[in-house]
């Protein structure tokens, strides 16, 4: 596990652009924690340093949203917030979008997972002491999808 202290949403934005810089088409990401914890401002820094140059927010309602990327391919950004069975979660076909080479970024990701790629990278972003702006974001990887990808994350988020 990787774990990062951040002063704010700028620092929330830096590390998803150093995750975003390692990202590789199949990718998926689930982000977790309590609303308002920054999981939309995490995938706004992943989008800003793929290169997407629309305004990135949270698809609630619409669920999924895609983005191209100077990066080459697709990002899809997921929210499964509202989504209450996991019939839900495989409707939105995330997998098999991912096969044509996209990654996917998930809000909410551990309602889903059962239905995504096991192999995957998981961030719990929650509120830390360090002030009310403060996160705490910890990094897991599952199933070995950044095992060739770790060493160079870890020395990414040195401080």
């Amino acid at each position: 596990m990787i774990t990062v202290v951040t002063c704010g949403p700028a620092g929330t934005q830096a590390v998803a652009g150093a995750v975003a810089e390692l990202a590789r088409p199949g990718d998926v990401i689930l982000l977790d924690g309590d609303l308002g914890a920054g999981k939309t401002t995490f995938t706004q820094g992943f989008a800003r340093r793929l290169g997407v140059s629309e305004t990135v927010t949270s698809p609630t309602f619409t669920l999924v949203r895609s983005y191209p990327t100077n990066a080459g391919f697709d990002l899809y950004h997921a929210d499964l917030y509202r989504l209450e069975h996991l019939s839900e979660v495989i409707d939105l076909a995330l997998p098999e979008v991912l096969e044509d080479g996209g990654v996917a970024v998930v809000e909410w990701g551990e309602r889903g997972s059962p239905a995504l790629d096991p192999a995957h990278l998981s961030i719990q972003i929650s509120h830390d002491e360090g002030g009310e702006e403060a996160r705490r974001l910890s990094i897991v990887n599952h199933g070995g999808a950044w095992d060739d990808r770790w060493n160079q994350l870890e020395e990414a988020l040195k401080c």
